[in-house]
């Protein structure tokens, strides 16, 4: 006879009917009875169809079950007696369907099995409702493989694919952006530095030339859009200065949050190089004294910007030689040195005024001058310290005292060891 036709004249716990009693140990331990019938048992499940062909065989068949799955085996009785199509609509949650799945295998009953397996496959998880059916579907064997496509990871040519766009995204720059681009880019943003954290898969994605490529090129865009937008703020009248500011500024943090992501791709020197070529170029504009006393803001984020490289160059994660460490040094340190008093004497006098130097900002420039400092030839020590020497008076910031304080025992102990070797040859030479 068709299952639907059997399905539909008998009911679960139609006592008048049945002919076989299903017995599960309920929550309290003891036995729990459900009426059901033998034609559909045997044509919707393997194990009972066992349980019952034998002739002879007991017409109650008890099940165990623990506190923690009967009610997936209850759901799963009354599952037994809808159609496929009705079962899909009965399954009303994730984690109904886990359990019900798990009774299902564990009771053979392949098409509750597999319209659960459908289910799951197709409707959005929790993080932990994820977890529950990979512990749960690891165990199914080849049936639960449309659920663990869903789980398994990537393969790496599409995590490559994947991490390209959202990186070329990430760093658009000009044209126009969709509604909500900026909340977008910024979850791209978000996105890239999470794919880049370490995992086994991370080096792999990083040292592709191809994405390396894209990086590159993403970088030399934005460096440039961010000199030519700059550049046009001279033949701007002030009113246009201050609303091309945003832009800018929008240009300028897209920059400073590829110094979060250079240094895991091994590309920051790439950014160093190029900070140190535009460099000139950008402070000549900036020092223009039609923007003496404007965008401020833009004046602080390009320190921001600026200590990144140097902390990358005076920490040594970036190595170049010493001439490109100077001109970085001789370029920003004078500018840095004028913005500090400028921003503050502008917070004394406007108590709302937003743009200012914070304490973490003037550490973080001190520490990277003084370590760039102490790496460079000693004459080229002597050069710096003695122009900071020279303004001590005025301007306290950035506090060169360490460096000072360094340079001055090195020239003492290269003196010693100057004057110790020389006396070791006149010595030698007296001998023979």
């Amino acid at each position: 006879m068709d299952k639907t036709i059997v399905a539909e004249t008998c009911k679960l716990g139609d006592q008048s009917t049945s002919d076989t009693i299903i017995c599960l140990k309920n929550r309290e331990g003891r036995p729990e009875c459900f009426y059901c019938h033998s034609s559909i048992l045997i044509n919707r499940s393997k194990f009972f169809a066992s349980q019952l062909s034998h002739p002879g065989s007991s017409t109650c068949i008890d099940i165990h079950c623990s506190e923690f799955d009967y009610d997936d085996h209850v759901n799963l009785l009354r599952l037994l007696y809808l159609s496929r199509d009705s079962i899909l609509e009965s399954l009303g949650s994730v984690r109904s369907a886990i359990g019900i799945l798990q009774a299902a295998v564990a009771l053979h009953c392949e098409e509750i099995a597999k319209s659960c397996i459908q289910y799951l496959e197709a409707v959005p998880w929790e993080d932990k409702e994820e977890e529950q059916i990979l512990k749960a579907v690891t165990k199914l064997g080849p049936i639960a493989m449309p659920i663990l496509a869903r789980i398994q990871p990537a393969e790496l040519s599409a995590t490559k694919n994947v991490f390209v766009s959202a990186v070329r995204f990430a760093m658009s720059i000009g044209g126009s952006y969709p509604p909500f681009g900026d909340e977008l880019k910024t979850s791209a943003q978000e996105q890239v530095e999470y794919m880049l954290a370490e995992d086994e898969d991370t080096p792999l994605v990083t040292a592709d030339h191809e994405v390396k490529s894209v990086v590159r090129v993403g970088l030399s865009k934005l460096c440039s859009s961010f000199e030519n937008e700059l550049s046009s703020l001279l033949s701007e009248s002030d009113l246009a200065c201050e609303t091309a500011e945003d832009k800018i500024l929008q240009t300028l943090s897209d920059i400073e949050w590829m110094c979060n992501i250079l240094p895991k791709m091994d590309l920051m020197k790439d950014f160093v190089s190029k900070w140190a070529e535009i460099s000139a170029s950008v402070l000549g504009i900036m020092e223009d004294k039609k923007l003496d006393f404007i965008l401020w803001g833009l004046k602080v984020k390009l320190i921001e910007v600026t200590v990144k490289v140097l902390e990358a160059v005076g920490y040594g994660n970036v190595i170049v030689p010493a001439p490109c460490r100077v001109q970085l040094l001789k370029t920003w340190l004078p500018y840095i040195r004028k913005m500090k008093p400028l921003l503050d004497s502008k917070g004394n006098e406007e108590t709302s005024f937003p743009y200012k130097m914070n304490e973490d900002l003037c550490q973080s420039i001190e520490g990277a001058i003084v370590s760039l400092i102490l790496a460079l030839p000693s004459n080229d020590q002597a050069d710096i310290l003695a122009d900071w020497m020279k303004t001590q008076q005025l301007l306290r910031f950035p506090d060169l005292t360490e460096a000072f304080e360094v340079w001055c025992y090195r020239t003492k102990s290269a003196k010693r060891r100057l004057v110790q070797g020389l006396d070791s040859v006149t010595n030698a030479t007296v001998s023979l």
